[in-house]
């Protein structure tokens, strides 16, 4: 922001070629900045990368306005001087201020109009854009309220009657661009429709061009880290899982750039994102050197690749937590199949990840490992528990106690605290065998093995089920390299439609960043019109300031009196209501101290209505 306030200063002064109007342009950045961050702690937020991003974009707009009244209040100044100072510097700056109100309070309104679709944005897109509207848009809006009031005020105090305004020259940039303006002027009044239409063309050209661009939800970001995930076959101890993992290690110090890695194998079972221990995180830190970030990254996706039976997913940290906090997996495109059968969607899954083998720009293609796992299973025989007077439930609650075990009481040790299993020793949990011939009390006071009344057998189970919606699902993810992701999910998608029949009851869901950036595309799109709309609602005729004076013989001694005596009344849209009483709320102040004797509401055929009174202070010459 520093450096943003320093080019601001130097280009003012280029131009303005004035200290003074430097000055007083410069002085609606402080004052906006102030009134920005006031408001900004009314409202419960805090000065973060957003807030200050929206008060940085506002820096080189906040003197717009001020500009736009020094320059005409230095011009008209100036005027009056060479005409022998026939008016008041008091009247003279009002009436400069005046000609100018309306361009700047609807240029201003406008550009709050462009910014409001960002308060429409919800999900994490929302959160993050939305502080950076609010900063803009208050930091906007009191540059506007310093240019209507405290600009003036300077102008009077430092302008007034200064030597400056009987100056001809200008500076030396404006003279030698007034010099090639001119020609190009003159060039473009001779050739109005040559002028017209190219502009159209253009305009065509890049509405097309507008609907072949890529699309992402967020720019690719340089972290200066890479977070890397490796996934193993379910099932692997812990031992090789870590053996892989260091493996991997070393493999990643391969390349230039990576200074340092860290590992964290599996999660626990109560952790907010449980894992296996056949999944590993590690966190790689790089150095910038010679080549971009892209370029690592695919080097190390390239080395990944070598290791047989790693699956790996190449990203960065806080792109990761923002990809799992839209779709709930780490990746930047999340397909979800639903349905009823287990076997059915790990098929579907493997045949949409042959699909999308051969999309450009699809990377780290990855289908959620949920495979068969061997599990003792003890099925109930309803008919034979009946006999026993067993039921499904007693059976269930029997065998969990005794090999999953049960914590009966607490053992207090040394001022610490241990749960007291009940359960079967090891040796009863060995075989199937050992499990069949477990036996189990009966609601009769009889005890019967459990292969009695359930059939114990070793078979092929689900090593997760996941669910989402009350529907089982499983995930499809990848990353997209080198390519925009909308231009790769709509090819996905033409080939999954195209190459991946689903059977009844079964759908596929599109997520991950895709999702977000459609979502907030229609929200943006929906408040865009609306924002055009009210951009052309408050151009059309007859919303400008309507103020009608009926003139009298009294003599009241300020603006007030002159209203209410005279029938002054403020007409058109608020906007223009309240810039025309800021107006006369600053220049009352004006009529009290110079003993104001009549007043005028003059009609501006140029602008097609009245425009504010003009004060007479009883000078000769002055209306």
């Amino acid at each position: 922001m520093a450096e943003g306030g320093i080019l601001v200063t130097i280009v003012l002064f280029l131009f303005l070629w004035n200290f003074r109007t430097t000055v007083i342009s410069l002085t609606a950045i402080p004052l906006s900045l102030i009134t920005a961050i006031i408001a900004m702690t009314y409202f419960g937020l805090g000065i973060n990368t957003m807030t200050l991003g929206g008060l940085a974009i506002a820096i080189g707009e906040l003197v717009d306005d001020a500009i736009i009244d020094v320059e005409n209040v230095f011009r008209r100044l100036k005027q009056n001087a060479q005409g022998g100072f026939s008016q008041t510097p008091e009247t003279v700056i009002y009436k400069a201020s005046s000609e100018i109100r309306n361009s700047i309070v609807f240029a201003t309104l406008i550009i709050v109009l462009v910014f409001l679709p960002l308060f429409n944005l919800g999900g994490f897109e929302g959160r993050m854009f939305s502080p950076l509207a609010f900063a803009y848009i208050t930091s906007i809006a009191a540059s506007l309220l310093v240019a209507l009031t405290v600009t003036p005020a300077l102008c009077y105090f430092l302008l007034g009657r200064s030597r400056l305004l009987r100056e001809e020259r200008e500076s030396w940039l404006v003279r030698w661009l007034k010099a090639r303006y001119s020609t190009m002027l003159n060039w473009t009044l001779q050739h109005p429709f040559e002028i017209v239409a190219t502009s159209v063309a253009m305009l065509a050209v890049a509405l097309m061009v507008f609907t072949l661009m890529g699309r992402e939800f967020l720019p690719p970001f340089n972290e200066g880290s890479l977070n890397i995930n490796i996934t193993l076959p379910p099932g692997t101890s812990l031992q090789e899982s870590n053996r892989i993992g260091r493996t991997v290690e070393e493999v990643l110090h391969r390349t230039p750039e990576v200074v340092s890695t860290t590992r964290r194998t599996g999660r626990a079972e109560l952790d907010e994102h449980a894992a296996g221990v056949n999944m590993s995180e590690i966190e790689v830190v790089t150095r910038q050197l010679n080549r971009p970030h892209t370029a690592v990254m695919e080097e190390v996706r390239q080395n990944m690749a070598q290791i047989p039976g790693v699956v790996s997913e190449v990203g960065q940290p806080i792109s990761h937590r923002i990809d799992h906090l839209l779709s709930g997996t780490r990746a930047q495109i999340a397909i979800k199949l639903f349905g009823p059968d287990l076997v059915t969607l790990r098929n579907k899954a493997e045949e949409i990840r042959k699909a999308m083998e051969g999309v450009r720009g699809v990377v780290d293609l990855l289908v959620e490992p949920q495979t068969g796992v061997p599990q003792v299973q003890i099925n109930l025989n309803r008919r034979a528990a009946a006999a026993v007077g067993l039921r499904a439930d007693q059976l269930a609650q029997a065998v969990d106690v005794a090999f999953n075990g049960e914590a009966v009481s607490q053992v207090l040790e040394d001022q610490r605290t241990y749960d007291l299993v009940v359960r079967f020793d090891d040796a009863s949990r060995q075989s199937v065998e050992t499990i069949a011939s477990t036996l189990i009390d009966t609601p009769t006071g009889a005890k019967v093995p459990i292969s009695q009344v359930a059939d114990v057998r070793v078979d092929q189970g689900p090593n997760t089920i996941n669910r989402e919606n009350v529907q089982r699902r499983i995930i499809v993810q990848a990353n997209v390299a080198n390519r925009d992701l909308g231009s790769v999910i709509d090819e996905i998608r033409q080939r999954i439609t195209r190459e991946v029949p689903l059977p009844e009851g079964y759908f596929v869901q599109y997520g991950g960043q895709f999702e977000a950036q459609e979502a907030a595309a229609r929200q943006i799109m929906i408040m865009s019109v609306v924002a055009i709309a009210g951009i052309f609602s408050a151009s059309l005729p007859g919303t400008g300031i309507d103020a009608v004076g009926i003139t009298g013989h009294g003599k009241p001694a300020t603006g007030a009196d002159w209203r209410r005596h005279h029938g002054f009344r403020f007409r058109g849209n608020p906007v223009d209501r309240l810039s025309h009483r800021i107006h006369y709320a600053v220049w009352n102040r004006h009529a009290k101290r110079n003993h104001v004797d009549h007043a005028l509401s003059t009609f501006d055929p140029g602008r097609g209505c009245a425009v504010p009174p003009i004060y007479h202070s009883g000078i000769p010459g002055t209306s």
